[in-house]
């Protein structure tokens, strides 16, 4: 028998865009209350990307739990995450990147952009990284 898992909090929304691409990546909200890329630093993320759908298809989001994210950069076990401008895992200093949002914190490394690592979101109540 199968059963979910009490520490994944996972929807399924309708894809936007063509997201067939953009597996492991943050996504927002559109106006239509569809998903699509993350587009700028100060965007605010509904989750992480599990699938890759096209646009109008079920797209699996995460949006609490442990995932793969794709790095924009260098990440170190224990950095707090957000958004890039393209839709990547990037670090956040708290206190200083006060115009972006914090959703994360990364659980393993990575050491160049595209680097898949492991990170624990939450991006169901984000705050700014104040």
């Amino acid at each position: 028998m199968a059963s979910a898992d009490p520490r994944v909090f996972q929807v399924t929304l309708t894809a936007g865009a063509d997201l067939s691409a953009k597996q492991h990546l943050f996504v927002k909200l559109d106006s239509n209350g569809a998903v699509v890329p993350c587009a700028a630093i100060t965007d605010i993320p509904v989750g992480v990307l599990q699938n890759n759908p096209a646009s109008g298809q079920a797209a699996s989001v995460l949006v609490i739990g442990v995932t793969k994210l794709q790095s924009n950069g260098s990440v170190a076990i224990g950095d707090v995450l957000g958004t890039s401008s393209d839709a990547h895992a990037d670090t956040i200093a708290p206190g200083t990147d006060t115009t972006v949002y914090a959703v994360g914190r990364a659980l393993t490394a990575g050491t160049t952009a595209g680097d898949v690592f492991t990170a624990l979101i939450d991006c169901a109540s984000p705050s700014r990284a104040a």
